[in-house]
């Protein structure tokens, strides 16, 4: 059995057919022999690994804003404030209740410093509603938010927010619960990321792309031809060896030797 197609049937086992199905499908991968499902799936861990780094700073740098203003209306222990816990929604049953995430992390936790960690994504994500501009962010939006763009008002900045972290939630639950991401626009993912520190501070969004390892992996997603993976290396390698195909009239006989020709021209390991 050669060593692919073991892998392969490993990963069958390990992963479940099902799972591997959807990389199967989206590479079209034929048979035992096959590594492009494989090779892929490497690519979308490996990615949702580095797009942690940027998704942690660009919490952390929200929630932290939101908490500024909301410490500027309600004080320190805006967490215990029955003003601004009475004005968040309380939804019943199974939906997810802002008001009910609050009291009971603020039961558990001493202090504001505590609180803030320990509250949902969602919870950040919902204070970017309509309900509360009038009391938190006609006053306060603009402010925690230096790098808007000139002219911005305060409904659609906030109505921006809301709508990129919801697309930064899913792609955050999708990599918490090991969901494939590679048929997302991760471009957009990783500039809605930049964007959103930036608003905040643009030397922490110039800090925050500085150190990581999403925008690199991202520069080579996966490409599929003819069944078989090919890498931006391999566009760049091709380039070459098809003006040196030309260059020696165009002779099918010596693809292979063009090819190791071109790695040799860019510098590249024959």
């Amino acid at each position: 059995m050669s060593t692919t197609k073991a892998f392969i049937q490993a990963a069958r086992t390990s992963l479940s057919v099902a799972r591997l199905g959807t990389y199967e499908a989206a590479t079209g991968a034929s048979g035992d022999s096959d590594p492009s499902a494989l090779a892929l799936y490497a690519w979308n861990a490996q990615v949702s690994a580095a797009f942690l780094a940027p998704l942690h700073i660009c919490e952390v740098v929200i929630r932290n804003a939101a908490a500024e203003a909301l410490e500027s209306i309600y004080g320190p222990r805006w967490p215990w404030e029955q003003t601004f816990v009475l004005s968040l929604p309380d939804n019943h049953g199974v939906r997810y209740s802002p008001r009910r995430d609050l009291t009971g992390v603020a039961a558990r936790q001493p202090s504001t410093g505590k609180v803030i960690p320990e509250l949902k994504f969602v919870f950040w994500q919902q204070l970017f509603t309509h309900r509360h501009d009038v009391r938190m962010w006609d006053s306060h939006l603009l402010r925690v938010f230096p790098g808007h763009p000139h002219g911005s008002t305060t409904v659609h900045l906030r109505n921006r927010i809301f709508q990129d972290l919801d697309k930064l939630r899913n792609l955050r639950n999708r990599i918490a619960h090991h969901e494939p991401i590679f048929a997302r626009n991760l471009c957009a993912d990783f500039e809605r990321i930049v964007e959103l520190v930036s608003l905040r501070s643009a030397l922490m969004a110039s800090w925050m792309v500085a150190n990581q390892d999403a925008s690199p992996l991202l520069a080579s997603h996966p490409i599929f031809r003819g069944g078989s993976l090919w890498t931006p290396q391999h566009e760049e390698i091709a380039k070459v060896a098809y003006q040196i195909w030309r260059s020696r009239g165009n002779r099918s006989d010596r693809e292979v030797e063009d090819w190791l020709a071109a790695k040799k021209h860019l510098g590249l390991a024959i």
